[in-house]
């Protein structure tokens, strides 16, 4: 994933004031939506916000991209990974290239090392459109730094059909930074002269004790998502918490 982390602000941590009613908010959206995936997408429903994370089917996605910026850059590859706080479902793992409508720019090229060569024969985010939402269907959506996935894929669909998407996601970064932004932490750091832990997704996953992969493939990032997501829930929270204290 290509995200440039110095712009991200420390509110990061804190979960939105209100939260939508999912499953209420899927039901409502598959009786609007105009665009048969996303009505059978909205169809399949959503967990209810109490429900344990035990019984929560989840998945982790990861896209790489043109860019930070869904306005103007655009989508190269997206890798998903199906997974529960129990197991991670890796034969159930997808991995797309996708031909972006926006140029490729050589610093993103660097980041993932997809050329144009590469992308020549991938097809339009339209093409795959129903695999994708066919592996999302159901499942609670896991990132890391949720300012990509979701802005990028609704934008994405509203310039090709008009309409947008909106799902629930849990942000692993925002979960690390509860216990790494808060103003109490910051200052006893800046008293003892410390720099602040960081929460880019390889740091935090050395914090776990898991292993290093390489960087900025989407479905290896997806898995070192959902690996990350685990260990956080089995460190810092439960499988008896409900999906509503995580999600947004």
């Amino acid at each position: 994933m290509l995200k440039n982390f110095s712009n991200i602000v420390i509110g990061l941590g804190r979960a939105p004031h209100t939260l939508p009613d999912w499953p209420e908010r899927y039901r409502q959206l598959a009786e609007h939506s105009r665009l048969e995936p996303l009505r059978h997408f909205y169809a399949q429903g959503i967990v209810a916000g109490d429900t344990p994370l035990k019984a929560v089917p989840f998945v982790a996605m990861d896209f790489e991209t043109t860019g930070m910026h869904p306005q103007i850059h655009g989508i190269v590859s997206i890798g998903v990974v199906p997974f529960s706080v129990q197991r991670i479902r890796c034969a159930e793992a997808r991995h797309w290239l996708v031909k972006p409508r926006r140029p490729l720019i050589d610093r993103s090229v660097l980041f993932h090392r997809i050329t144009h060569s590469v992308l020549e024969y991938a097809p339009d985010l339209s093409t795959i459109l129903p695999d994708l939402l066919a592996v999302l269907a159901g499942r609670v959506v896991v990132v890391h730094y949720r300012g990509i996935e979701r802005p990028f894929l609704d934008r994405s669909l509203r310039t090709r059909f008009n309409e947008g998407i909106s799902f629930p996601v849990v942000d692993t970064m925002a979960l690390e930074a509860r216990f790494h932004r808060t103003h109490l932490h910051r200052l006893l750091r800046h008293l003892i002269g410390r720099r602040h832990a960081s929460i880019r997704l390889a740091s935090t996953r050395t914090r776990y004790g898991l292993p290093q992969y390489g960087a900025h493939h989407a479905l290896t990032d997806a898995l070192a998502t959902a690996e990350l997501f685990q260990a956080q829930v089995a460190h810092r929270f439960s499988p008896e918490t409900p999906i509503s204290a995580l999600w947004c």
